[in-house]
């Protein structure tokens, strides 16, 4: 079976969900093991077979699986029951959003961040894909606001887990990156000084725009796990560049919890 971290807030909750590892799959060197994505150059029938093992692994049924045409934008697409995966893949978008019960929403990163965010209450979710580009073009926000709408309560009683990335003592940028990604922000100490050039951590970004927009501290959770330093548990973009495979961390809709808090 695929290997996932999972959540513990998430799963305290009741969400199905998984950030898949680099193992556990069937795909060949250097896509070994669980290469999730069809544009790298991996054999289509294991990338197939892994995202089978993966779906199982998450508990959700394969034909719900929800994706679409990762940008490093702002645009966020909402999935009704009657969204075919071929229809949702085509567009450009960053982030999902339902509330249709068994749909299962994913993104798909190999140093970017991967937030999953659930409400409680409603059972609604979303998957975000936020690089850099992503955060200072506003996915983060963009996605919140949209969520809001959704959920119509307030983010104080939502949930988020920060999936695997590139963590800052790798991340190292330019100074004009990190300026942007800390005006976008609102968050300095996203900036690191390290030697040489600056480095930016991007779980301190992410959580700063959480935080803004109204959710709890106890309500964020960090599952943990560098993809750049760590080699045998994880794809990096930076680190292995084309020869690189990609994770896909998904989330489950499920039912609505009136009485939840």
């Amino acid at each position: 079976m695929a290997d996932v971290l999972r959540s513990g807030l998430l799963e305290t909750h009741g969400f199905a969900h998984g950030f898949s590892l680099r193992t556990g799959g069937v795909s060949a060197p250097p896509f070994d093991t669980l290469n999730v994505a069809r544009n790298v150059g991996d054999a289509p029938a294991a990338v197939e077979e892994n995202r089978l093992r993966l779906a199982r692994a998450v508990g959700h049924a394969p034909e719900k699986l929800r994706e679409t045409h990762q940008v490093h934008g702002a645009a966020v697409l909402y999935v009704d029951a009657g969204s075919t995966a071929a229809e949702t893949r085509a567009v450009e978008a960053d982030a999902l959003l339902t509330r249709h019960e068994g749909l299962a929403l994913g993104v798909r990163t190999a140093d970017c961040v991967p937030l999953l965010l659930a409400d409680v209450r409603t059972g609604a979710v979303a998957a975000l894909h936020a690089g850099w580009r992503g955060l200072v073009a506003g996915i983060v926000p963009a996605a919140l606001r949209a969520f809001a709408t959704l959920c119509g309560n307030r983010p104080s009683e939502w949930i988020a887990a920060i999936g695997p990335h590139i963590r800052a003592d790798a991340f190292e940028v330019a100074d004009d990156v990190a300026g942007r990604i800390v005006a976008a922000v609102g968050e300095a100490r996203a900036l690191v000084r390290r030697p040489g050039r600056p480095h930016v951590d991007l779980a301190i970004a992410v959580r700063a725009q959480l935080l803004a927009a109204g959710m709890r501290s106890e309500r964020i959770d960090d599952v943990g796990g560098c993809t750049f330093a760590e080699s045998t548990r994880f794809f990096s973009y930076r680190r292995d560049g084309t020869r690189s495979g990609r994770h896909l961390s998904v989330i489950v809709a499920r039912a609505a919890d009136r009485n939840a808090s």
